[in-house]
């Protein structure tokens, strides 16, 4: 059983959570998590990248010089590879990095990363955030308060939060996510994980209401 402290928007301590990892994942496989981090990567290539091929050079296609009595070797035309503003010989084409790994591993490398965090002691709780007004400042003075200024930081909500996503998408460092959009890229990319109760809670029902249907389908 993990216990976990929980704080108010001033950074004091207002109670306990008593979590059970099993509530959140078996348990933390590192290859499962390399191997789906390696992917979301993959998928962030653009994949643009592209040189030219001989055919694609500027130039005549008529030889340099005839083909015998010079006493030099065979050439073709200026846009050869050897030459200098020739083409190259395995050109570059854009090509499209990604893939996929299957759905149910990809959600439970997200819960064996929600885990790691807790494991490591890299979470603050927070019985909830609120805003008077979407301020760049509240937010600033909330991080001071629960003293996450300085450290990257994944902020996980319960729901989509207009007026918290417009006072911290200037804010360097931070990532702000509903629970539904929680990935093992950014949970493991990011130092600090601040989780509001409420979704904490939810994350808990999620993966219960999801056990019950794998159990009804099998």
């Amino acid at each position: 059983m993990i216990s976990v402290p929980i704080l108010n928007q001033q950074g004091s301590q207002v109670g306990s959570y008593d979590l059970d990892p099993a509530d959140i994942a078996p348990g933390v496989n590192k290859q499962l998590l390399h191997d789906v981090v390696v992917m979301y990567e993959a998928n962030r290539r653009v994949g643009t990248s592209a040189t030219k091929s001989r055919s694609m050079v500027a130039g005549s296609t008529k030889k340099m010089y005839r083909q015998k009595g010079t006493g030099n070797a065979r050439a073709g035309s200026k846009r050869s590879p050897i030459r200098r503003g020739g083409g190259h010989t395995f050109a570059k084409v854009p090509r499209d990095w990604g893939y996929r790994l299957p759905k149910k591993a990809v959600r439970l490398a997200t819960r064996m990363a929600l885990l790691s965090k807790f494991e490591d002691n890299q979470v603050c709780l927070v019985d909830e955030f609120s805003l008077s007004a979407p301020k760049t400042k509240e937010v600033v003075t909330a991080f001071k308060s629960l003293k996450l200024e300085s450290a990257k930081t994944l902020f996980a909500i319960e729901g989509y939060n207009a007026d918290l996503w417009k006072a911290s998408r200037n804010i360097e460092g931070l990532l702000v996510r509903p629970i539904s959009e929680l990935n093992a890229y950014d949970l493991l990319h990011q130092r600090m994980l601040l989780i509001t109760k409420s979704a904490l809670d939810a994350l808990r029902e999620s993966k219960a209401k999801s056990e019950e249907q794998e159990a009804v389908t099998a």
